[in-house]
């Protein structure tokens, strides 16, 4: 063991005295494992952090929560064309959701309507998103509520003039949150009355947030664009009960709208049920394609580091040749001369993947602060990798350059470095 330890010792050594004796030399053969190793953990850094965000987006929804209507949310089989003259979902098939299929926890109604502006007094605010849902939504979305409350059922139902802010619109309209409870602000003409506002959230990762939202009763909305309005996007959102079964509730679930729509048996539904778990499983594929792309490309720039590293250990045995001869003739292994160099390759390809994460720290720290909230990280699985993929790159470029210096025969070794 200690001999190996000296070994180690030596190999540091001549790494670091050809680090200083050849600057130029040294560096351009690391260059190739500093970019390699920069770009395999920034794109798998980048993909990470790009996951993290969208599983943080959607981390309020369990995986369960399903979402029915007339558009699918991933690619499907049924034409454009054909989905285009799907009807939507209705208020009425929503009810028959909540009344007649078995194992449901909840359901809620809701309209994609188009962004409008909100005053109070002389102060508005424009391009405010409005969240046109029914009351479930809020145990749904599991959201949280800083002041006030959320509606209730019964103002739900009715269409009252009532609605929760986001944090960001409240802060803009009046002095404080607090002091909006109980306001009347201005929205499609009519007056509503603040009666919550929600806790802080955040921008999302394509800039969406509830800071920049407004909540209403869905009937409310229906009362101001119609029952039958096409631009609307109605979604029924469904959140089955815990523990049971998805494949067989979502069966049910459409076997229910097909008998409430009338079709007949052979006929394909007019209607898309989207599960946020696909919705997920896409998410992982794509990152994932991602990264088998980012890292082939990577890998490239790697290839080019390890020939940079086994051209500067075949110098590297030519100029100690004289010295390798004088190991051997005094007793030296061939195992001993093989792991001397080998450990040198891998601790020049180390020094070189150590750059490169440091490179990739830096570049994150700087990338985080022009994107916001989102946040660039560099992981220690990932630096482990980093320094994991270095060792082997090392390892590689230096097996032949070792084993052609521990075959040397000792006499023609010293004659040839004389």
């Amino acid at each position: 063991m200690l001999i190996y330890l000296r070994v180690l010792k030596e190999s540091f050594n001549f790494a670091i005295n050809a680090l200083k004796n050849n600057k130029l030399r040294t560096f351009l053969s690391l260059v190739g494992v500093t970019i390699g190793i920069f770009s395999i953990i920034a794109v798998l850094a980048a993909v990470d952090s790009l996951k993290k965000e969208i599983e943080g987006s959607i981390s309020s929804l369990d995986n369960s929560t399903i979402y029915l209507g007339r558009f699918s949310f991933g690619p499907t089989e049924i034409p454009r064309w054909k989905s285009e003259q799907f009807p939507d979902v209705t208020y009425e098939e929503y009810q028959m959701v909540k009344r007649s299929v078995p194992n449901l926890y909840t359901a809620a109604y809701t309209l994609n309507v188009a962004s409008e502006t909100i005053k109070f007094e002389d102060k508005s605010v424009s391009n405010v998103e409005i969240g046109a849902v029914s009351f479930e939504y809020y145990d749904i979305e599991s959201l949280q509520i800083a002041y006030g409350r959320f509606f209730n059922e019964s103002e739900s139902n009715s269409g009252s003039n009532v609605l929760v802010l986001g944090d960001e619109i409240a802060n803009s309209l009046f002095s404080s949150p607090e002091q909006s409870l109980g306001k009347k602000v201005r929205l499609y003409g009519r007056k509503f009355t603040v009666i919550g506002v929600l806790k802080k959230e955040g921008s999302g990762l394509f800039g969406n947030s509830k800071d920049t939202a407004v909540f209403l009763p869905v009937n409310a909305a229906r009362k101001v664009f119609g029952q039958n309005n096409k631009s609307l996007f109605p979604f029924i959102i469904i959140k089955p009960e815990k523990g049971i079964d998805n494949n067989e509730f979502i069966a049910l679930l459409k076997q229910r709208m097909r008998q409430h729509r009338g079709l007949k048996p052979g006929e394909i539904d007019d209607f898309f049920v989207n599960q946020l778990q696909g919705f997920a499983d896409f998410i992982d594929n794509i990152t994932g394609q991602m990264n088998v792309i980012g890292l082939l490309i990577s890998g490239f720039s790697l290839l080019v580091g390890g020939f940079g590293i086994a051209n500067i250990m075949f110098v590297s045995v030519k100029e100690r040749t004289n010295l390798i001869g004088i190991q051997k003739s005094l007793g030296a292994k061939n195992k001993f001369i093989l792991f001397q160099f080998l450990f040198e390759a891998v601790i020049l390809a180390i020094i070189g993947g150590l750059i490169g994460l440091g490179l990739v720290f830096i570049a994150s720290v700087i990338a985080s602060q022009f994107t916001g909230d989102f946040q660039f990280i560099l992981s220690i699985e990932n630096i482990f990798l980093g320094t994991f993929i270095s060792a082997i790159i090392g390892l590689i470029s230096g097996i032949l350059p070792a084993i052609s210096a521990s075959r040397l025969d000792p006499v023609e070794a010293i004659r040839t470095g004389m």
